[in-house]
């Protein structure tokens, strides 16, 4: 299995999956087995789906329920693809959904809604705030109202451990794109789709401004590193994360911080330091500039041929299934590679790290893909 994030080569010779059907149909009790590219959890088939689209090479996958009765791999979303496109064996198999990326399909770009509330479901891991509600109900809207919050775990009156019933477990995912890697490399332009400004999901006000220290490190207490592109697109990572605090900034590494009692400061050519601009009318720079000698290594949806960085970003743009691009110069030191034009992509539906069955506990998501 390979790892969350698709790290191939840039160099790739896959030219994607564009030519592909919309096929929305669930295929109950039927399994496409081998094949795959890497597994995830998901707590349904729905969720699964979105994972499948959302990653950049998936073309259709295979859920294991939460009937399955073989082994303990419930809730295994498992992510494939074939040259073809499609399965190379379709055979029947009890207890497993199969299906397709909805990437060909009109709208499939947007944030997923999942509203449903899954009973004796846990999802642990990733909290980052914990507080006590009379019922899932309240814990849904915290979760809700709070831009940090992805999706919960609610623990009932009935818990076996007395002292955490009826407590609420809020939990972070990464819904902003992030770039795998980013090298610096020469001929090589990189940049983000201008769509990536209306899919995120924080809620920003006005009347704020980013606060920098140029030159200036804050050592130690890191939360995340991170690749990054610039310090405003590291600003906008801290910014994202409940946890932040503030953030050091140096090459293609962004340094997440978390210390709520105190910053120290210290002087240091190359880095720049800086404050979350939470709720703030967020200033979008990182989105709007391209990036020159940087690659963003991976997570290829497919590629074309262009004749400048200009014409890979209106392409990207274009692109609702394009979150950030590379572009190879008529200058590239390999001619096979030179004017490509890489569209990429990486998941950024809400995801928690694991699913597993526990009694007197209730989980779900924040419904502010929803629409309420």
């Amino acid at each position: 299995m390979r790892s969350l994030f698709f790290l191939g080569s840039l160099l790739c010779l896959c030219t994607g999956s564009s030519s592909q059907e919309c096929q929305n149909e669930l295929l109950e009790n039927v399994d496409f087995p081998g094949t795959d590219i890497m597994h995830v959890y998901s707590p349904d088939v729905n969720h699964c789906q979105q994972m499948c689209t959302q990653h950049p090479s998936c073309l259709f996958f295979t859920f294991i329920r939460e009937d399955w009765t073989r082994d303990d791999r419930h809730f295994y979303c498992y992510l494939k693809e074939t040259t073809s496109g499609q399965p190379n064996v379709m055979k029947p198999l009890l207890g497993v959904t199969s299906g397709y990326s909805l990437k060909p399909c009109l709208g499939n770009s947007g944030g997923a809604c999942f509203d449903q509330i899954y009973t004796n479901l846990d999802f642990p891991g990733a909290d980052y705030r914990f507080l006590f509600t009379s019922d899932h109900e309240e814990c849904q809207r915290a979760c809700t109202q709070d831009p940090g919050c992805h999706f919960f775990t609610w623990v009932n009156g009935l818990y076996v451990t007395e002292a955490i019933r009826y407590k609420c477990h809020l939990k972070f995912s990464w819904t902003v794109p992030l770039t795998p890697i980013v090298e610096k490399k020469n001929e090589v332009v990189s940049g983000f789709s201008q769509r990536a400004k209306m899919s995120t999901t924080q809620v920003f006000y006005t009347e704020c401004q980013n606060k920098y220290f140029p030159s200036t490190d804050i050592p130690e207490n890191n939360l995340l590193n991170m690749p990054s592109a610039s310090a405003d697109h590291c600003q906008t990572l801290c910014a994202a994360h409940p946890l932040c605090t503030y953030f050091s900034f140096e090459s293609t590494t962004c340094y997440l911080k978390n210390n709520p009692n105190q910053m120290v400061t210290v002087a240091k050519a190359g880095v720049t330091s800086g404050l979350p601009s939470r709720l703030c009318d967020q200033d979008y720079n990182w989105l709007k500039v391209t990036y020159d000698g940087t690659d963003f290594n991976g997570s290829d949806m497919r590629y074309t041929l262009l004749d400048d960085a200009e014409s890979c970003q209106r392409v990207c743009d274009d692109d609702s299934n394009c979150q950030f691009f590379s572009y190879l110069t008529e200058q590239f030191f390999d001619n096979e590679y030179k004017r490509r034009c890489y569209l990429k992509r990486v998941i950024n539906v809400p995801a928690p790290p694991k699913v597993t069955k526990l009694v007197n506990v209730m989980s779900g998501f924040a419904l502010r893909s929803c629409g309420a």
